[in-house]
């Protein structure tokens, strides 16, 4: 670790009193890179870390706390630097030990050119990008803590273990019946409905210029976090005024219930956006999703990674045990109506948990039509 006093700085362990009470249980960090600038902000903002002026050097350290503790850091921070390459290979050593991958994994984005940072926000080895520049420790410290938490649910999720009962080799087969079925159709829409999608692209080129697809991170069956695409359908820069807009939520919020977030007639929608959401044509590149197995046809709908943090509660938890879907329960039954509460949406997700089959998802999908096009902008 890092000696915090003035003098050239040398990589080796450090230990110092914290000099922020802002967090309850103790953060631990490991930071990969040269700016002292950022070791010095983090040794404030942490309670202890290490510092490690490579990606293979860390590699080291990270073996060597392994072997000595037991107990690794709870977030890895790169500074700019570094190629797609060599933080590619980084990941896969974290990925390959099971007592490493569930750290968070936040790059630095002060260095990095616009073109790095597209690439590495479409990384799936890529939890979170922050300037460490600008952000101030108590919300550095929040976020850690979000992703410290995302990521051990991630991985401590365990899949439904088959048995031989005929109960379960039934669900079994009919978990196989569906995949092979969402693999035929996700090619066989994606065909047919390329025409749709140039025609989409060019009015979305024709209204103003920027991305054709918005993708987010989601968390779907298990926790598993993914990279979600749909047809971009609101200005540039929308996401940074959620906050503005809070008063529009349709979801009531109280002490008990996660805080889900949409938005009556948001003002953020473009007019080709509008068009795209009420005829769920801006749902379509989902079916990129379900071919790589992110989703499926037919499931519960992937949560934004605030919402899915929220669901850790063994109740609520229980609707992760189901795929993640591009229509279900929830948009047949309740899609458009404004008085869909945040407790009724989760029912009807866990309910699809406990009755998922392959033939209850075709009576699903005969249902989805009528439930496509929505009165409201939503």
């Amino acid at each position: 670790m890092l000696q915090s006093q003035q003098k050239p700085r040398t990589y080796r362990h450090f230990t110092f009193t914290p000099q922020s009470e802002k967090v309850d249980k103790r953060l631990e960090f490991l930071y990969i890179g040269r700016n002292h600038l950022n070791i010095e902000f983090l040794i404030n903002s942490f309670d202890s870390g290490y510092a490690a002026e490579s990606l293979q050097n860390a590699a080291s350290i990270l073996n060597r706390i392994l072997s000595q503790r037991g107990k690794c850091p709870d977030i890895i921070l790169i500074e700019g630097g570094f190629t797609q390459h060599q933080l590619k290979d980084f990941s896969s050593f974290i990925a390959s030990n099971t007592s490493l991958n569930s750290i968070p994994l936040i790059l630095d984005s002060f260095s990095w050119t616009p073109d790095q940072l597209k690439t590495a926000r479409n990384s799936a080895f890529v939890d979170d990008i922050v300037d460490l520049s600008s952000i101030s420790q108590q919300k550095l410290l929040v976020k850690v803590s979000f992703w410290y938490k995302m990521k051990q649910k991630v991985v401590s999720y365990k899949p439904v273990q088959y048995d031989l009962s005929p109960e379960k080799v039934t669900r079994k087969g009919s978990d196989l019946l569906k995949r092979v079925f969402d693999i035929v159709m996700s090619i066989l829409l994606m065909g047919i409905l390329s025409p749709v999608f140039l025609l989409i692209m060019l009015a979305l080129r024709l209204e103003a210029k920027g991305p054709f697809f918005y993708i987010s991170k989601r968390a779907g069956r298990g926790y598993q976090i993914f990279n979600f695409y749909k047809f971009r359908t609101m200005e540039i820069g929308a996401d940074e005024k959620m906050e503005f807009f809070s008063h529009l939520n349709q979801y009531s919020t109280n002490d008990h219930l996660p805080l889900f977030q949409k938005f009556n007639n948001d003002p953020r929608v473009t007019r080709v956006g509008n068009f795209l959401r009420n005829s769920s044509l801006d749902e379509l590149p989902q079916l990129l999703n379900v071919l790589k197995g992110d989703m499926s046809l037919v499931g519960n709908r992937p949560l934004p990674l605030y919402e899915a943090e929220a669901l850790t509660t063994d109740h609520w938890a229980k609707r992760f045990l189901a795929p993640a879907g591009m229509t279900g329960l929830w948009q047949i039954k309740k899609r458009g109506k404004h008085d869909m509460s945040a407790e009724e949406r989760i029912k009807l997700d866990i309910n699809y948990a406990d009755k998922s089959n392959f033939f209850y998802d075709l009576w699903i999908m005969a249902n989805t039509p009528p439930a496509i096009i929505q009165k409201s902008n939503v």
